[in-house]
């Protein structure tokens, strides 16, 4: 293994490469103008290039000779440690100090135990207030899927510069607010009161440490992602200079989805005086997440009860339209004071708890807050609560064991690949914060576009779910099931949609909450030029076409044909009937047509120079309906004569509809051209080209061309140019064989290539806004042997929220639906894995420098053990059952381990 010695010196890096006791070769590396993160990113780049092969670095120099060195660099955010981080993840290696690689017995074991630490924790140095802030909160987010808590450190309230938040799975308001000259109404995801809060004040003075205030030194944050546990430390100062180190422990308990702790440890450094620590309940919070939401009314409950005793304290609230109760119990508790000793003021939407005692110089003083949050509607679990915290330690004991079993079933393991491998966690762990086994079944809710983590969308549930369905479909079915049902618990909500709009059927929402009315907004900010215009996102009818999607690749994969029976055969046929309705037929060209539409681009919403909103023959929507009517055949033939004749009574739906969804499949409308490339909707071809350098070159970032061409005063609406996958999507959805199949019923023929060239026609003219394009993409390139697009574009997908690539959007929440589709493309691209045949088929196909990967999966209900080689499957299974590898069957036995070469 070849190592590399870093040393900083004077204005450069000495580097020395070694292997073994060998000495390789020894470089130098000039520095000037140092500043962070910017000349690390640099010199990353420069020994990525000169040492290719390095399997590790150790840093040589010390925090104090090189503070010497470079004065202008600030030791609380460009910290070594934050140094070692920005080297390590740009060169993907592990980093060690001197002082770990000198105590080392084994440096070769060190730094395969860095490895397992960097792929489970998430760290971060320093503070920097605002948009990054907010960032990094989303990210450090704890969780259970009932209850989701910023990654912030107790001495921080809502402001601009960070922003505490408990978020809780299903509580939504609506409220009014004016804005362009009309009152508009938004349903909204509700930031409930804050109990976290904590914060100290030395005797002699009356400031209270916050980090708006005090001199701060040291900020490290960590997430262990193994169990669920925030880690905070730091190091602060008040203007008297007394010096405290603040540790503080936070869990959400995963096994019990009413409970979250908190450890919170005080040393005073430089002092023995006495200290009161404060701790608040907070109802005076608000939404304030998403900036360009501010102007709107932003609180969304009243306080109903409010109360304190001794060390414990209550809030009871109740939004304002919705009628939810939300209450949140605490009680605190510390080995430096008893009940008696706390002091509780009441105030009008706060209680403050204080207690005063003398701290002694470097002890440390150690408080304890529990608190509990139930919300009505989550009845059961609102009339039996589960057990209160009796204490940090028992908490933890109990969310790690939850958390294990968790990690059992859904963790990929990556050889070779130390950041593919750390991500890949990160977006497995923020999904199952985003919604879990332990907490899912007591709940009526689904999985937000933004998780448990922001307000973002306002927290509403999209089409994002065709992405996130097959992560708990694989690992956890049950749990799919209950995100299913949120959508037939709003099946008569979606039946009254479709009536109000002319059709039959139902016509789900493209935003849903609470109900599932429709909660998409009617006017939109665009930040560029701070207008307000009509959306007309409503129109995105394809979102029913995701459910069913869904329903589908849960019985697909479950063999659940009882879900089937009650609801899922339901909810397909409704789905179906509103898309017969929806369907016209065209005596001039003899087939059918779909019309008043958007698809998944989401930056065409209308014909140039038109009058009214929607396109026509979207081929996305067209070919996903031919694909629905196909399977609603297949699913329907599951049902006895009496099962079937329940439904249609129930449903009102006749044999003659279906005779008519039948007719229209074989004769829906799509436009393609010469070259065999698939309109994106009718009239596609005749939009205007784009001048995709020249817009690069004016604005940098051109993700969101549509603000940029608003911002002109044009529209995208004239130009070829899209968000993200639309036509392409239907690769990702179904493969390439279905969609042949379902083209040659409609009667298209196209050549043989015509993926490749569908692929490299809208990737030209794609700008990427949305984190979900890049990974359908990297599916797509992966099919047609473009191994080094879809590489490159699978990285920028893992990326997305880790580095924040679209410039901010991270501060407002999580994207769960590209976290869940890099899990889903790694297991089916590069794993190979098919789960929409009869059986389980593998067709491996690792990147270059993944030397395997091993993961668990579910399938019809066998759970099945995996590792995959460049050579090899090794597979172990709890049935019997038949699998199929590259096209070959291999029969499997019951708990028999088997190797299958290739």
């Amino acid at each position: 293994m070849n190592i590399l010695f870093l040393s900083f010196t004077k204005n450069s890096l000495t580097v020395q490469e070694k292997k073994a006791d060998q000495f390789l070769s020894e470089h130098n590396f000039p520095l000037s103008n140092v500043a962070f993160p910017g000349t690390f990113d640099a010199l990353a780049t420069q020994l990525k290039e000169k040492y290719p092969h390095t399997t590790g670095a150790v840093l040589q120099t010390s925090s104090s000779d090189f503070y010497t060195l470079y004065p202008q660099l600030d030791p609380l955010n460009a910290s070594c440690q934050a140094i070692i981080k920005v080297l390590s993840e740009a060169l993907n290696i592990p980093i060690l100090t001197f002082e770990e690689a000198d105590s080392a017995d084994n440096l070769a074991e060190a730094f395969k135990e860095k490895v397992e630490q960097l792929t489970w924790t998430l760290d971060y140095f320093g503070y920097t207030p605002g948009k990054e802030e907010y960032s990094v909160e989303s990210l450090l987010t704890v969780g259970n899927g009932f209850m989701g808590l910023r990654g912030t450190i107790p001495e921080m309230r809502l402001s601009k510069e960070h922003y505490p938040a408990t978020y809780l799975a299903g509580l939504y308001n609506e409220e009014k607010s004016e804005v362009a000259g009309q009152i508009v109404e938004n349903e909204d995801f509700v930031n409930t009161p804050d109990n976290q809060f904590i914060s100290v004040q030395v005797e002699g003075t009356n400031e209270w440490l916050t980090l708006e205030k005090a001199d701060l030194t040291l900020l490290h944050r960590n997430l262990d992602l193994k169990n669920g546990l925030f880690t905070s430390r730091l190091i602060i100062a008040d203007s008297y200079q007394h010096q405290v180190e603040i540790t503080a422990l936070k869990i959400v308990n995963m096994a019990k989805m009413n409970n979250y702790s908190i450890k919170y440890m005080i040393k005073p450094m430089n002092f023995s005086k006495n200290i009161t620590v404060k701790t608040m309940t907070d109802g005076s919070v608000y939404n304030f997440n998403v900036e360009r939401y501010r102007n709107l009314t932003a609180k969304h409950f009243h306080i109903t009860k409010l109360e304190a005793e001794k060390n414990k304290t209550m809030i009871r609230v109740q939004t304002n339209q919705s009628k939810i109760d939300v209450q949140q119990s605490s009680q605190i508790s510390g080995d430096f004071f008893t009940s008696n000793d706390v002091k509780n003021s009441v105030n009008e939407e706060t209680v403050e708890q204080t207690v005063t005692f003398y701290a002694e110089k470097n002890n440390t003083y150690t408080l304890e807050k529990h608190v509990q949050v139930m919300t009505s509607i989550a009845e059961k679990n609102w009339k039996t609560p589960v057990a209160f915290p009796v204490s940090f330690d028992t908490e933890l004991t109990e969310s790690a064991a939850a958390w294990k079993t968790l990690w059992e079933k859904s963790d990929i393991q990556v050889s070779g690949d130390l950041m593919s491998q750390k991500l890949l966690r990160i977006h497995t762990y923020h999904l199952l914060v985003s919604a879990s086994p332990f907490s899912n079944n007591e709940l009526d809710v689904s999985v937000t576009a933004r998780g448990l983590h922001g307000e973002a969308y306002r927290g509403h549930i999209f089409w994002d779910e065709i992405f996130i369905l097959p992560f708990y479909i694989l690992h956890f079915p049950e749990t799919a099931k209950q995100l299913l049902m949120y959508r037939y618990n709003r099946l008569g909500k979606a039946k009254e949609n479709a009536v109000e709009s002319n059709y039959e059927g139902a016509m789900f929402p493209w935003q849903s909450g609470l109900d599932g009315s429709e909660d998409t907004q009617k006017l939109h900010l665009n930040p560029l030029n701070g207008e307000w215009g009509e959306d007309h996102s409503v129109l995105q009818r394809h979102v029913s076409l995701a459910i069913a999607y869904n329903i589908w690749m849960y019985w697909n994969n479950t063999g659940d044909d009882r879900f089937i029976k009650e609801y899922g055969a339901e909810m397909l046929l409704e789905i179906a009937n509103f898309w017969r309705s929806a369907a016209t037929f065209d005596e001039k060209t003899d087939r059918y047509f779909i019309d008043k539409v958007m698809g998944p681009d989401e930056f065409h919403e209308a014909y140039p120079d038109s009058t009214e909103s929607g396109l026509k023959n979207n081929a996305y929507t067209n070919l996903m309906v031919v694909w629905l009517f196909e399977e609603l055949e297949t699913i329907l033939s599951l049902l006895n004569t009496q099962e079937t004749a329940e439904l249609f009574t129930k449903t009102g739906i006749t044999q003659e509809n279906l005779e008519e969804m039948n007719t229209i499949r074989k004769r829906l409308t799509i436009e393609t051209n010469e070259d065999g490339i698939i309109a994106q909707y009718e009239g596609y071809f005749d939009l205007k080209e784009i001048d995709w350098e020249q817009a690069k070159a004016t604005y940098g970032n051109i993700y969101r061309m549509d603000r940029i061409l608003k911002a002109e005063g044009q529209s995208p609406d004239d130009y070829k140019v899209s968000k993200q996958a639309d036509t392409l999507m239907l690769f990702y959805n179904l493969n390439k064989d279905k969609i042949d199949e379902i083209l040659a019923e409609l009667g298209y023929e196209l050549p043989s290539d015509y993926l490749e060239k569908n692929l490299l026609y809208y990737l030209n003219r794609t700008s990427h806004g949305s984190t979900l394009s890049r990974i359908v993409h990297a599916q797509l390139a992966e099919e047609v042997a473009f191994h080094d697009l879809s590489w490159t574009l699978y990285q920028e997908a893992l990326y997305s929220d880790y580095q924040d690539i679209q410039g901010g959007t991270t501060a407002e929440g999580i994207h769960t639906g590209v976290m869940a589709a890099t899990i889903y493309v790694t297991l089916t691209t590069y794993a190979g894995i098919d789960i929409k045949k009869e059986k389980l088929s593998i067709k491996p196909n690792l990147p270059d420098h993944w030397t395997d990967m091993s993961f668990n999966l579910s399938q019809k209900g066998i759970s099945y053990q995996l590792t995959i080689s460049k050579t090899a499957v090794q597979v172990l299974a709890n049935k019997d059952t038949t699998i199929i590898v590259n096209n070959q069957p291999y029969h499997l036995n019951t708990q028999e381990q088997q190797t299958i070469n290739y």
